[in-house]
């Protein structure tokens, strides 16, 4: 599927933020491992959510969708049985890393697949913490196929993340949980912690404390999980398109309600409000142990910054986008410490880089980063743009965002993956002024 922007467009107007996908595929993980009788209100509806529901109820986990969209689990006889076939977990890295742990702590033979591109990401750094904590795991050099064979994990397990990653942290906590066995993971420094939060949020032992700027996460075994209804939050990273639309457009005002504001999240507003966004916060509370609040947009001016250091592994997902920002800033943007980029759906600094030569945006390439020249005028386009999402959902809506400031339409090609994170993103985009077909 390609998709065509509208030239000469904005953003503005009202909408309700979609449902996070982090946070919806951990709520059927753990809802899953909690065995209670549990509804799931907001979940995001996408294929990489679905994946993970899929792979779920291979296990046994007989999770269902009502009409309205609300995602049910009840209590079983077995936590989980065996499955008979490989779980597929299609595009969804996180579904994968997550369920890596659970199966490591579960003692049965699961095996895992995925699609072509899921196939060619790393999953060492989740592969060793579980083969150091005694999983007897297969893989092909650190990637899919993974086999997780029967084994008995150690108690006391501690394990010091040698680089941030929320993943990798929630695969060993899950290990732990799916164990019965007490584990302690040390990170440098905080990442997004939606994991922790939900389980908390459940009724685990979950201690947290800091050490030497670390924090120290501790779970238990005896932990109680408790039956309820969980609401999901809005899902950040999908309002960040619309929030950069609106501020590259000159909107007057976009209103987005609902958005999670998880402090491990909110790198995106930091960023922006040092680039000279309009943004106001109101209507802030607490939903299902996650912040959230609603977000204003108003007509702003942008400026170069450089963005680097430990702000890095709370904004990865969104620095695709914020390049669209920089891009048509007034100055220059830097962008440094975001080697992680390399190995998500696509070699994203290659991806950004390939689109930006297509439209004439002047930048230079690093190994962990780029610089951007900004003040960029597409208002005098020679006719169409082609430009390849190189099959990564965040490729393809930050181009498809950056199609509202030229002046000719921009055909972006393999848009099919949008609907791993964000499948009513042409909808929505339209229902605030900007058409995308």
């Amino acid at each position: 599927m390609n998709l065509t922007t509208t030239p000469h467009s904005n953003l503005s107007g009202s909408i309700v933020c979609p449902g996070d996908k982090s946070i919806s595929q951990r709520a059927v993980i753990i809802g899953a491992l909690m065995n209670q009788d549990l509804e799931i209100e907001g979940f995001l509806h996408a294929q990489d959510p679905l994946s993970t529901v899929f792979a779920l109820n291979q296990m046994g986990a007989g999770i269902t969708i009502d009409q309205s969209g609300i995602v049910k689990l009840t209590k079983r006889s077995a936590i989980f049985t065996q499955p008979s076939a490989p779980l597929d977990l299609g595009n969804s890295g996180t579904g994968l890393r997550l369920l890596l742990g659970v199966a490591a702590g579960l003692g049965h033979t699961i095996s895992f697949n995925g699609d072509v591109s899921l196939s060619k990401r790393p999953m060492k750094r989740v592969i060793d913490p579980l083969l150091e904590m005694g999983a007897n795991m297969t893989s092909a050099d650190g990637m899919l196929p993974i086999s997780v064979l029967p084994s008995t994990l150690r108690n006391k397990f501690l394990y010091e993340l040698p680089v941030a990653s929320a993943q990798v942290k929630s695969a060993v906590l899950l290990a732990g949980l799916a164990s019965g066995n007490a584990i302690t993971v040390v990170e440098p420094i905080q990442t997004r912690d939606h994991t922790e939060r939900m389980l908390k949020s459940f009724g685990v032992n979950l201690e947290i404390t800091q050490h030497d700027k670390k924090n120290i996460i501790s779970l238990y075994p005896g932990s109680f999980l408790e039956p309820k209804i969980l609401q999901v939050v809005g899902d950040i990273s999908s309002a960040a398109f619309l929030i950069v639309g609106a501020l590259i457009s000159k909107s007057k005002k976009l209103h987005i309600s609902n958005v999670g504001m998880n402090p491990s999240r909110t790198g995106l507003l930091d960023v922006l409000r040092m680039m000279g966004a309009n943004i106001e916060i109101k209507n802030s509370r607490i939903q299902s142990g996650e912040p959230v609040a609603d977000l204003v947009i108003l007509e702003s001016s942008l400026k170069g910054v450089e963005i680097a250091g430990n702000i890095i592994p709370n904004i990865i997902d969104e620095i695709p986008i914020l390049s669209i920002a920089a891009a048509f800033a007034d100055g220059n943007t830097l962008i440094k410490d975001a080697a992680e980029l390399r190995v998500k759906e696509s070699d994203r600094l290659l991806s950004i880089s390939k689109g930006f030569e297509k439209l004439g945006i002047k930048h230079e390439n690093f190994d962990d980063g780029m610089r951007i020249f900004g003040n960029n005028d597409l208002s005098k386009m020679d006719g169409p743009v082609s430009i390849d999402s190189y099959d990564d959902h965040r490729i393809a809506m930050s181009f498809l965002i950056a199609g509202i400031k030229c002046s000719s339409p921009i055909e972006v090609k393999e848009c099919d993956n949008i609907l791993t994170s964000f499948p009513n993103f042409t909808e929505i985009t339209s229902s605030l002024g900007y058409a995308i077909a």
